[in-house]
């Protein structure tokens, strides 16, 4: 299934049925009076968050979605039946915005969560709720409300756990496929990752997710290379996991520290905030003289610990997965302290 992960739709709720105007015929009952119906409810439009999807590619071959219209009164005061819902069924993480992406309307989190986006209108009144003393055969009844319609943006952002970042071919799909049954495709070539991929790691007895996403470049913020416009999926991500290519030189590997860092900080949204693993890859391929000059470069540079793995080999993995659990396992008691 291809991955979409932002599509506009117009949504259209719709209206009331209109009430009757009818009175009471019976034989022998010379005044009846009015015994009109109320029309039915026009249906809504509803998003429901459903497991099992991680795309918004069914949005893209259909944009328009339009409820069922309430049916109108009938006499013996027989009400109209009401129209039925529209269902916009989404992915864990959509978030719902106008159509000028300046308000947030909803954010679905979780499977089941289900939220009205456009409500139908209500039904109109028959011309039983317009008998007076003075007015025993009223011939009035109210036309069906309209409903709401509008253009919305869907965009998707991924939950997962931990979160994979670096620039290209630093390893983050090889590291993901090695500790997860994610199959990301691998290759000697910048940019292999053109979606971001999800998969669910464990350390000891412990599952999380994590999320790779496509390699940034400096000036991602300003559209170089695939841009930053897949740094939302990661937005959620308790953790970071900031992988940088060994093999580059101790300069080399300081200036891609320096660039993914100042990407997160151009993006915003917390990202540069976030709990940061640093974790140096591919440390197979290099000399343990080499590797030391590069920890201390990075040490110094970025003031926290240096984590060496080889994804390929296996080495440090195990470490790093329990590191990166570590930080998930405190992010969870944080939050059941603050609720």
């Amino acid at each position: 299934m291809k991955f979409l992960d932002e599509a506009k739709v117009h949504v259209q709720s719709a209206s009331g049925g209109n009430g009757c105007v009818s009175f009471r015929r019976e034989k022998n009952i010379a005044f009846g009076g009015p015994n009109g119906g109320d029309g039915g409810r026009g249906g809504s439009v509803v998003l429901e968050c459903i497991g099992g999807l991680n795309t918004l590619i069914d949005y893209r071959y259909r944009q328009h979605f339009k409820a069922q219209r309430g049916q109108d009164g009938k006499g013996s005061n027989c009400s109209g039946a009401s129209g039925s819902d529209v269902v916009l069924k989404v992915p864990v993480g959509t978030q719902v915005f106008t159509e000028d992406k300046s308000s947030l309307l909803a954010d679905l989190t979780a499977v089941g969560q289900k939220v009205v986006i456009a409500n139908g209108g209500e039904g109109g009144r028959g011309n039983t709720h317009f008998k007076t003393s003075t007015n025993q055969a009223p011939r009035q009844a109210d036309q069906g409300w309209p409903g709401e319609e509008a253009w919305l943006w869907l965009r998707l952002k991924l939950i997962a756990d931990a979160g994979l970042v670096g620039l290209p071919n630093a390893g983050k799909s090889t590291f993901l496929s090695a500790v997860s049954r994610a199959k990301p495709k691998i290759a000697d070539y910048p940019f292999t990752t053109l979606n971001p991929i999800l998969g669910v790691a464990k350390s000891d007895d412990r599952e999380f997710v994590i999320a790779d996403i496509p390699g940034l470049i400096q000036g991602a913020s300003q559209g170089k290379g695939l841009g930053d416009r897949f740094l939302g999926h990661i937005e959620r991500c308790r953790v970071l996991l900031h992988l940088i290519d060994a093999t580059l030189g101790s300069n080399s590997v300081v200036a891609a520290y320096k660039a993914i860092r100042d990407e997160l900080k151009n993006y915003g949204s917390g990202l540069a905030e976030k709990p940061e693993l640093l974790i140096l890859n591919k440390l197979d391929a290099i000399s343990s003289e080499d590797l030391k000059k590069i920890v201390s470069a990075l040490n110094k540079i970025s003031n926290r610990e240096v984590l060496t793995i080889s994804a390929v080999s296996g080495d440090g993995v195990t470490m790093a997965l329990r590191k990166t659990r570590n930080y998930i396992d405190i992010d969870d008691l944080d939050n059941t302290e603050s609720s």
